[in-house]
């Protein structure tokens, strides 16, 4: 069967002629660059319309040195966070008429570093990172130098200076301990899905991602608010979805000098231990009290429901982005760090302990 042949595309010139303009006018028109009368701009864009006119993007990248679009690379794009996160930005963008190109670092540096690699290759307009790494930013410093502007996502980079949003981690973390602690509890555990070898013992020093140091601190802080000894033994680390930390969870929860409540570092490490906990014949709160890092949609369907830390994590994505954009636009003004407040969600997964308890575990 013979094909049809293939319809021209529309080009510049036929706009142009079309609004009885130069080519050179119609080009600046539909390149968002240089300055031409409202008239003759409306005019270009009906012609564009009519003829239904679709843009060459590496043409016009060629012509105007952008490209429309800005990279983001996240740590973990099934966690809710950054879904929600990256709609914050991709909402703020198109407004702007930004193109979002997205990519997953899985926490790992050197898949951050080729995400990197392969958005500047796509000459990418700006970028938003979420830090895998403190320690490890060469790659980000070299990119901050440049001429791509950098914005960072929900992680804060002390060593560089560049547009930050994030939340108020330490703190949220000490009024969520504060609510366990008021409740009598003295056998507080704290579970993220990060990695530290060895025991924490306040070796703060080692954690290489701003989120979980600053969430620790918080939890200690309570805790010495409270008077619980030796409370960095029961922080836990590497309590994601594998086998091992499922494993893990089931020993901790089984042992004969178990916690009595859980702070959990985000609602994916929640959900695991959600279904732990009732793997191990435990009810909540009666048997463990438990709140969590982010509003996750189950956290609130559950029964009972989850107390958790609200996050305000849409404004997260739209404000980096609005940063990042604005930058993009010419504004030199010194670099923000921009911190957004958090909010407890009260619900039904905590229990005051029993008097005989605390005193027993006292």
């Amino acid at each position: 069967m013979k094909r049809p042949p293939k319809a021209p595309s529309i080009t510049v010139s036929d706009v142009a002629r079309q609004a009885k303009v130069s080519k050179a006018t119609a080009a600046r028109v539909l390149g968002g660059y240089g300055r031409v009368s409202k008239t003759v701009r409306a005019a270009v864009l009906e012609a564009a319309k009519a003829l239904d006119y679709r843009p060459n993007e590496l043409a016009r990248s060629m012509t105007t040195g952008r490209s429309g679009s800005i990279g983001v690379v996240v740590g973990d794009i099934e966690n809710p966070f950054f879904s929600l996160a990256v709609r914050g930005i991709s909402d703020a963008a198109r407004l702007s008429g930004i193109n979002v190109i997205l990519a997953n670092s899985g926490e790992q540096v050197e898949a951050e570093k080729n995400a990197i690699r392969v958005l500047m290759a796509k000459q990418v307009d700006g970028l938003i990172v979420t830090p895998a790494q403190s320690g490890e930013i060469a790659h980000l410093v070299e990119i901050a130098r440049g001429t791509c502007p950098l914005a960072l996502l929900d992680r804060a980079l002390p060593d560089l200076d560049v547009d930050t949003v994030t939340v108020d981690d330490r703190n949220a973390a000490l009024r969520a301990t504060r609510i366990l602690t008021r409740a009598g509890h003295t056998r507080i555990a704290y579970m993220t899905a990060a990695v530290l070898s060895g025991d924490f013992r306040g070796g703060e020093s080692r954690i290489n991602t701003s989120t979980v140091r600053e969430r620790i601190l918080g939890f200690l802080d309570a805790c010495r608010e409270a008077g619980i000894e030796r409370a960095e033994r029961n922080i836990h680390f590497g309590s994601g979805r594998s086998e091992t930390s499922r494993a893990a969870m089931h020993e901790l929860l089984q042992s004969p000098d178990r916690p009595t409540a859980i702070l959990a570092s985000d609602s994916v490490v929640a959900l695991e231990l959600f279904k732990a906990i009732r793997e191990c014949g435990l009810r909540i709160p009666q048997d463990m009290s438990l709140i969590t890092f982010h509003d996750a949609d189950w956290t609130s369907v559950t029964t009972p429901p989850i107390t958790v830390i609200d996050q305000p994590v849409y404004a997260l994505g739209k404000s980096v982005a609005e940063l990042l954009i604005r930058r993009l636009k010419g504004d030199d003004r010194p670099p923000e760090r921009i911190i957004l407040p958090t909010t407890i969600i009260e619900r039904m997964s905590v229990a005051q302990v029993p008097d005989v308890v605390r005193q027993a575990t006292a």
